[in-house]
């Protein structure tokens, strides 16, 4: 675990991989550190933000005598998403996991899916597999798309997400949804926020 200064009241902690950073996440939001003003998780690190320097240094011991749980218990709230199951590189998707299409639905529907971190652009989540597994591990496309529109629900890695808004993009397309993921005139304005746990459900 490596503190990097970030700015006068802030610090990234990089650890080795996304399990530690979850982990750690949970804990530290558990212990509640005095003067900790924001958490924000990544693939590879945890961004402590807090009131002054001082509030960091009492953090910084603080989260060196932490025990990681096991496993992070989701501590957002729960989210379900329809999900028209028509995507563009959905045969795709099949091919390369050696099943039908009707089985990558099933799988994308019998998981419960976390919000690991969010990030690339407004509302959009990176969401695993809460219970540690791999049910949809899939490459990116060779070539991305210029136009990716809104609401497209994709692959990529061990992630799935679902595009807010209209945008270039590389992810595997296996459906779409009519839930907002980013909307200015709702509070909070993002659908998805780390910790939340998130239940795909085919539309009707």
């Amino acid at each position: 675990m490596r503190w990097l200064p970030c700015g006068d009241a802030a610090a990234l902690v990089e650890v080795d991989d996304l399990d530690t950073v979850l982990r750690l996440h949970a804990a530290v939001e558990a212990a509640a550190p005095d003067g900790v003003v924001d958490l924000v998780p990544a693939a590879r690190t945890l961004l402590v933000r807090c009131t002054d320097q001082r509030a960091l240094e009492r953090a910084a011991a603080v989260v060196a005598d932490l025990e990681l749980p096991d496993h992070a218990v989701p501590t957002g709230e729960e989210v379900t998403i329809p999900v028209h199951y028509d995507g563009e590189d959905l045969d795709d998707v099949a091919a390369h996991l050696g099943c039908d299409t009707e089985e990558v639905v099933r799988r994308h529907l019998a998981t419960t899916w976390r919000v690991a971190f969010t990030g690339f652009a407004p509302g959009f989540g990176y969401l695993v597999d809460d219970a540690g597994g791999r049910p949809l591990e899939v490459p990116r496309r060779d070539e991305s798309r210029t136009r990716v529109p809104a609401g497209a629900v994709a692959l990529a890695g061990e992630f799935t997400g679902v595009y807010p808004r209209e945008s270039p993009g590389g992810w595997q397309l296996i459906g779409r949804t009519d839930e907002a993921m980013w909307d200015v005139d709702r509070d909070p304005a993002a659908l998805l926020a780390p910790g939340t746990r998130v239940l795909f459900e085919e539309a009707r």
